[in-house]
């Protein structure tokens, strides 16, 4: 009988995942200072994981809620045990690697000093920036019947003092690190050199806290739920919403960092004053908020860096002028980001605001950028007299407040704002311009798997469909009205939107390849996604597993389904590619009873990961790719890309380990192949020839 677990948990299966994006700080073919980013991006992970994913458990245990979480028999006190057990192994391993790189980082005259490393010069020079430019921002605190300890924020960052006047009388007090403050000092010279704000405070305690001594001190740094529980039924939904903002900053401590070499007095007093009815403790051996090492990559250092590269723009849209609708009406268009550039959609944006011949625009906007060029567009197609319509999500996680705001410009500018389907999360990425042409209207459609965001599109990989389908720009129409005004599509054959059909879709498109299997066709599934959680779905593609569907599943992130078990799902195969870009595409595809890849094979896009989130609680799209070329682009050039690739990917064990494919940094590279070749559909005549065909052989 089998013992293995079904289904990997979805907490510890995303530490695994934090724990590859750590294992990239280990691969020497990449520099020096982009090893240091991957320290950086796993903390900033790990925060917010505990913000939003570890904090609505112990709520969950702090209710009084103890029953099984998921169908591996965990419950609730044994899955954080283990997630706190990981976590500190994971923080661990984060310290240790970045002693080793300051190591090698100071080989290459870029250094993060100690304080009993600097000379009479830096010392001056410190004095100097410590009084014009922390000073004024510090607040020096005590702590007494008549000072009680103060509320520190959210990711606050804090000194603690034990301190003693010339009487002998003793005092605790803090200083708060507000995050004005550059954590990391640059000092003047011909090296790069850094020093962390905390050193420099506390050379110069003296200035905070005279007539005081310090007898002892200590850094600790505060996490706290972030998670927003909302009442969507509100008469006021935005209004609740900017409450709900400030609510935020004052949630309960789920987690308290403390530096090892704070005195165990000076722990007490603090965790004492810091109600930590559900929070979890972890002691740390080295520089806490870790996250700050971005501001290292600021450094006058590209010879630490990734070796800049230039974006293509689709040389297809050259050959006709720089007319973004001429090209799209010519035959559909797939814009592959980072590698293509996301100006693409700036401009069909821009154009659409500036060509007198487009009489609407529809659009979903879930997140976006600062000053971003999609909002300015939208504002001057509004002002230009089009009708503009954007259904803007403002529950985008740790974006709301942004989204609150260009909302609001954005109305100002004479644009229809809808906030979307109430109880849902606006996820899908539409947008429609309608124009006015000598056959009649015509709509040309972007339908996209990631955000609308200019500078994540520099890094985040995923896809962008332009489409002057007719068929597909009336039922992107429809679906958007159902969006605007829950008018319910009929019998849509190319697109599939969640939360109606979407889920009934995927499951239509495995039972199918169940159906091949069993009928003795060729049965294949390939997808790429960021995470499979749905046990609907896993259940399902167990059961083609069984049935001899042979299934290559690409997940970057979490996947619970447990892969290669004999007799249940040994035909399934999962990979997770974590580099230089974030995978962020999702792409699925079909065999439709051939072998993949071929012209016969079903292939899509979403929006949506496999999760009940996406499939049940969000507004999601899928849409059929079945332009030649285009198809051809997505199945024969990036899917085998991927499914190739050694130099980032990691194999899913059935035991839940992931282990690398060969040795990391090395062997066939995607991301590369993807810089150094053009795409099928957006290259034009002129680069036809040269393109390195792949197979998986």
């Amino acid at each position: 009988m089998k013992t293995e677990p079904i289904y990997f948990d979805r907490e510890l299966s995303w530490l695994a995942f934090n724990e590859r994006v750590l294992a990239q700080t280990y691969n020497e073919a990449c520099p020096l200072l982009e090893r240091l980013n991957f320290i950086s991006i796993s903390a900033k992970n790990l925060d917010e994981f505990y913000m939003v994913r570890v904090a609505g458990l112990k709520n969950q245990l702090d209710a009084g809620i103890e029953v099984v979480l998921n169908r591996d028999g965990q419950n609730l006190k044994e899955l954080l045990t283990n997630i706190h057990a990981r976590t500190l192994l994971l923080i661990q391993n984060q310290q240790t690697q970045l002693k080793a790189l300051r190591k090698e980082l100071r080989a290459h005259n870029l250094s993060i000093v100690e304080p009993s490393e600097l000379s009479r010069k830096d010392i001056k020079w410190l004095k100097d920036y410590f009084e014009h430019n922390l000073l004024p921002i510090l607040t020096p605190l005590a702590v007494d019947p008549a000072h009680p300890f103060p509320f520190i924020p959210n990711m606050g960052l804090s000194i603690a003092l034990e301190l003693v006047d010339n009487q002998g009388k003793e005092m605790k007090a803090l200083i708060p690190i507000p995050n004005q403050i550059q954590r990391f000092i640059a000092l003047p010279g011909k090296n790069s050199r850094y020093i962390l704000a905390e050193n420099v405070i506390m050379t110069h305690i003296q200035d905070l806290f005279p007539r005081f001594h310090m007898k002892a001190y200590g850094c600790f740094r505060v996490l706290r739920d972030s998670e927003i529980e909302i009442n969507e039924e509100s008469e006021d939904f935005v209004r609740l919403f900017e409450v709900a903002l400030k609510k935020r900053k004052r949630g309960a401590v789920i987690l308290l960092t403390i530096d090892q070499n704070m005195p165990t007095e000076l722990r007490q007093f603090v965790e004492n004053n810091l109600n930590l009815d559900i929070g979890d403790v972890m002691t740390v051996e080295g520089i806490l908020g870790l996250d700050a090492l971005q501001q290292l990559l600021t450094s006058q250092r590209p010879d630490l860096r990734y070796a800049s590269y230039n974006e293509r723009f689709p040389e297809r849209i050259r050959e006709f002028g720089g007319n973004i609708f001429a090209a799209i009406s010519f035959k559909d268009l797939v814009v592959h980001h980072p590698y293509e550039s996301f100006d693409v959609v700036v401009q069909y944006l821009k154009n659409a605001a500036h060509d007198p011949h487009v009489v609407s625009i529809k659009q979903t906007l879930y997140r976006t950028s600062n000053n971003s060029p999609i909002i300015a567009a939208l504002i001057e197609a509004a002002e230009n007299g089009k009708s503009v319509t954007a259904v803007v999500e403002i529950k985008a996680r740790f974006d709301e407040q942004a989204n609150l705001q260009w909302a609001q410009d954005l109305e100002r500018a004479g644009v229809m704002i809808l906030y979307g389907i109430l109880g849902y999360k606006t996820h899908g990425k539409i947008s429609l311009v309608t124009r006015r042409e000598e056959t009649g209207l015509k709509i040309y459609t972007h339908l996209a798997t990631g955000n609308y965001d200019p500078v994540t599109a520099r890094i985040y990989d995923d896809l962008s469909l332009f489409t002057a389908d007719s068929e597909i720009g009336e039922e992107a129409s429809k679906v958007f009205n159902y969006l605007t005004g829950y008018a319910y599509p009929n019998k849509l054959k190319k697109i599939a939107y969640a939360p109606i059909t979407l889920r009934n879709t995927f499951e239509d498109l495995i039972k199918a390849e169940i159906a091949h299997a069993k009928s003795g066709r060729p049965a294949f599934i390939w997808a790429k996604m960021n995470a499979l959680v749905d046990y609907k779905i896993i259940d399902l593609l167990y059961e083609a597993s069984s049935a001899g569907v042979s299934i290559d599943l690409i997940i970057r992130g979490i996947c619970c389904l447990c892969p290669g078990i004999k007799g249940f799902s040994e035909n399934i195969r999962v990979k997770s590619i974590v580099g230089r870009f974030l995978e962020h595409s999702r792409i699925i595809c079909f065999g439709n009873g051939d072998v993949l890849p071929s012209p016969q094979a079903k292939v899509y896009i979403t929006s949506a990961d496999w999760m009940p989130r996406n499939l049940d609680w969000r507004f999601e799209t899928l849409v059929s790719i079945e332009n030649d070329t285009v198809r051809d682009q997505i199945l024969n050039q990036i899917m085998v890309a991927y499914l190739k690739d050694k130099a980032q990917s990691w194999n899913l064990s059935p035991d839940g380990t992931y282990h690398m494919i060969g040795e990391i940094g090395k062997g066939f590279s995607a991301h590369q192949y993807f810089m150094d070749n053009p795409s099928l559909s957006g290259r034009g005549h002129g680069e036809v020839k040269g393109v390195p065909q792949l197979t998986l052989g």
